[in-house]
């Protein structure tokens, strides 16, 4: 496998090496290097509030698909588990339920809440069993406000790419965002999941792709701050209409900021406007197919539909032509690789140098 390599100094550095967009070799690396060493969305915590409690999932379906289940047993305690039978690889929870235990529904397999194994039938001459290889594996799993995330074996902590955002926007009351599914959408983009991403982590297109947009923005002082594993991009406001109301305490205190647009390697994105947040999670479905889903949790109704944070279907629709044509030209023989503007692609090339960290190990 090809190694990716862009130079850290972004005056010097080119960008990704366009195989790393054309390679189906490239690409399922990126699905075991990438997806499986990081934390990927699994829904709202209030799935699973009850205990006895089992709330099945998809991790990252289209890409990953790998079945897992959300438990809380008797004590309250939430586990988050394998869904796959260690008898014989049967799907064990179909659709949310609750019970004192997990059985299978093709053997009789038992096992408690906790993922233990309890009972099989038929299994009294089988030797040193049963064994730990029978207990369900556990998933790591973690909360952060009422949304809930997992990973098949992260390289990171959950806080470690949660926490710069969650300091930032601690000033918000996100215990009163709501889901909103009638404003919530999903769109099918024709293009590499990694190139829908870095047009979101640059402003640089938005005087030129998004006018109304770019007519509630000060271009002139739209910055990106880069953290670890994640980057904020600082939207203010043109007119100083439609902004957050910013404790003096806080670090932005006294801009007028109309948005704040966080994104957490590799594939999420939290854009928080004054009326919530819309939390955006790009889906992989392959080379050059991505499903991206907008997922909408409202606490002002007053402040929708204004704003930085008011139009965005048309926005993305926008975004979406956009990284079609660029799906189309990287494929060119006369194209492989592009240079960065330093003062505003910040963003992409810090994307970049993560790729090649994580498919290069």
């Amino acid at each position: 496998m090809k190694r990716f390599h862009v130079n850290e100094d972004i005056q010097r550095a080119f960008t990704l090496d366009s195989e790393f967009y054309t390679s189906e070799e490239a690409y399922e690396q990126a699905k075991e290097k990438i997806f499986t060493r990081t934390w990927q969305f699994l829904g709202n915590s209030d799935d699973i509030i009850l205990n006895g409690q089992i709330t099945p999932y998809t991790l990252l379906p289209g890409l990953l698909d790998e079945p897992v289940m959300v438990t809380r047993n008797n004590q309250g305690e939430i586990q988050c588990l394998s869904n796959v039978c260690t008898h014989r690889g049967n799907i064990l929870v179909e659709r949310k339920c609750q019970d004192k235990s997990i059985r299978c529904p093709y053997h009789g397999r038992r096992f408690d809440l906790d993922g233990i194994f309890q009972h099989m039938p038929e299994f009294e001459d089988a030797l040193d069993f049963p064994s730990d290889k029978d207990d369900l594996p556990k998933v790591p799993y973690g909360i952060w406000e009422n949304l809930s995330f997992a990973g098949i074996l992260p390289s990171m902590t959950l806080n470690e790419v949660l926490g710069n955002m969650q300091d930032r926007i601690s000033f918000l009351p996100f215990h009163e965002f709501k889901p909103e599914p009638a404003r919530s959408r999903d769109y099918l983009v024709n293009a590499h999941w990694a190139l829908y991403t870095e047009n979101y982590l640059e402003g640089f297109h938005i005087p030129f792709v998004h006018p109304d947009l770019n007519a509630e923005l000060d271009y002139g002082t739209y910055t990106t701050e880069l953290f670890r594993y994640s980057n904020l991009q600082l939207a203010l406001s043109r007119g100083g209409e439609d902004v957050f109301e910013i404790p003096d305490t806080h670090p932005d205190f006294g801009k007028s900021v109309s948005a704040y647009y966080f994104w957490i390697f590799p594939n999420m994105m939290f854009n928080f406007y004054p009326w919530g947040l819309s939390l955006n999670i790009i889906r992989p479905l392959g080379i050059s197919l991505t499903k991206v889903s907008f997922m909408t949790y409202v606490y002002d109704e007053n402040k929708l539909d204004r704003g930085a944070g008011a139009q965005l279907d048309k926005v993305e629709h926008e975004d979406e032509a956009i990284v079609e044509n660029v799906q189309k030209g990287i494929r060119s023989r006369f194209y492989d690789q592009g240079r960065y503007s330093p003062s505003r692609e910040t963003g992409i090339h810090h994307f970049h140098r993560l790729i090649c960290e994580f498919m290069n190990k």
